[in-house]
């Protein structure tokens, strides 16, 4: 896995010690009449509307909601403003803008080093001066304001875990994560990649998410199935293993792309490799970059998500299963806990273009349609909004309700 450094069985698991956390914490105290607003700090990696984003977008919507918590949102200077401020902004959230030391992979070269440690101590100065009872660092990139926010002495730092760590990233990261009070990671998969499995710190909370429509429709009746793609032009995203798996099943239908190439870092060439790998270029259309998938993904009879590396969850599995589509997803953890293989959607080898070949080439519209009615019931069952957010929202009271109690226990100094 690339962070940003700017993102088993498809039944639930069994309950782990760390899930019991979540549990325990849904029922807290409520908050003494008179007492003030809890201001919770929301630092995020970037302002786009991808996965990640749209988590944060609910966190924040749940947390602002309540009249007890005060909350703000800082978003980087290094990226462009975005679609997802405003939005934050619409929730109830303040939003600002300030440099920050996210852990890009630009950043971690020898000459941006100095504009890491600038950003660091800039955010140090501003936590000091803000008097926050607790900061979310809501993706591992952020993972760098937990030490800082520890030495401006904020009590509480949780750590949302959106994606894997790979090797290389996990001795530094794990460092970083030594100062949040709490760990929630999006699936047990990413979890397991951090090393931080049997921390007691940690949790897992499945990702959710809202279904865009009143009512779940079938796809427009066709004789071959059409399916659809959405996430990132990144490398490892899986692109040239979807297009060339596309184009040894003889092109079984449709396929419609979107997306685009990343705001930073390396992307691909989507058309370009359509026009290379794909004998029947009519068979596939590139559109680009939209506000809303959700129209896609109603003219599509499945969703697929071909990730070659680890993926961290897959919200674009969610969207589909909200709609009644399944997904057709590699191996690559996170989805993993999600689809279930032959029921609600299918799986394959990371970056096995054979296997997914023999899928496209063995489904119809029938099976899928099927199979699309079983991964709706499966949203709603385990992966709506409101669940996940009520059990992130109780780490947050649990963090908070738990310093004060501790704070109350403790004796009052006198002065001397």
């Amino acid at each position: 896995m690339t962070i940003d450094m700017t993102r088993t069985s498809a039944t639930e698991a069994a309950p782990r010690p760390a899930d019991a956390i979540g549990r325990a914490l849904v029922e807290v105290p409520p908050r003494r009449v008179g007492s003030r607003r809890g201001r919770v700090l929301v630092v995020h990696s970037s302002d786009e509307l991808y996965g990640s984003d749209r988590i944060v977008l609910e966190v924040v919507s749940e947390l602002a909601a309540r009249d007890d918590l005060d909350v703000t949102v800082w978003l980087p200077t290094d990226v462009a403003a975005g679609p997802l401020g405003p939005l934050l902004r619409e929730r109830g959230a303040r939003v600002e803008r300030t440099p920050l030391p996210i852990l890009r992979r630009r950043g971690m070269r020898l000459g941006g080093m100095a504009g890491l440690v600038r950003d660091a101590a800039k955010t140090t100065a501003r936590l000091a001066g803000r008097h926050f009872d607790l900061v979310w660092c809501a993706t591992s990139a952020c993972l760098a304001v937990a030490p800082l926010a520890r030495l401006a002495r904020v009590d509480s730092v949780v750590g949302h875990l959106q994606e894997p760590w790979s090797d290389g990233d996990r001795t530094g990261l794990s460092v970083l994560a030594r100062s949040c009070t709490s760990l929630v990671a999006v699936s047990h998969s990413v979890l397991e990649s951090s090393g931080l499995q049997d921390d007691d710190r940690a949790q897992v909370v499945h990702n959710g998410v809202a279904r865009r429509d009143a009512d779940v429709t079938s796809p427009p009746e066709h004789r071959l199935p059409h399916y659809v793609v959405a996430s990132r032009w990144n490398p490892h995203k899986g692109h040239a293993t979807l297009l060339a798996a596309w184009n040894a099943a003889g092109c079984p239908g449709h396929l419609t792309i979107l997306g685009g190439p990343p705001v930073a870092g390396t992307g691909v060439d989507v058309p370009g490799l359509v026009a290379a790998v794909v004998t029947r270029p009519e068979t596939v259309t590139v559109v680009g970059e939209v506000d809303d998938a959700s129209a896609w993904v109603r003219e599509a009879d499945a969703v697929v998500l071909p990730t070659d590396t680890l993926e961290g969850f897959g919200i674009v599995a969610l969207e589909a299963f909200s709609q009644g589509r399944p997904v057709i997803a590699s191996r690559s953890g996170g989805p993993e806990e999600v689809v279930e293989h032959g029921r609600t959607g299918w799986l394959f080898d990371r970056r096995d273009v054979d296997g997914l070949a023999d899928l496209f080439a063995g489904l119809d519209v029938d099976q899928l349609a099927a199979a699309g009615g079983r991964a709706h019931e499966t949203w709603a069952e385990r992966f709506t909004p409101d669940r996940m957010r009520r059990r992130l929202a109780a780490v947050v009271l649990g963090e908070l309700h738990l310093h004060k109690d501790l704070d109350a226990a403790l004796p009052v100094a006198v002065a001397s």
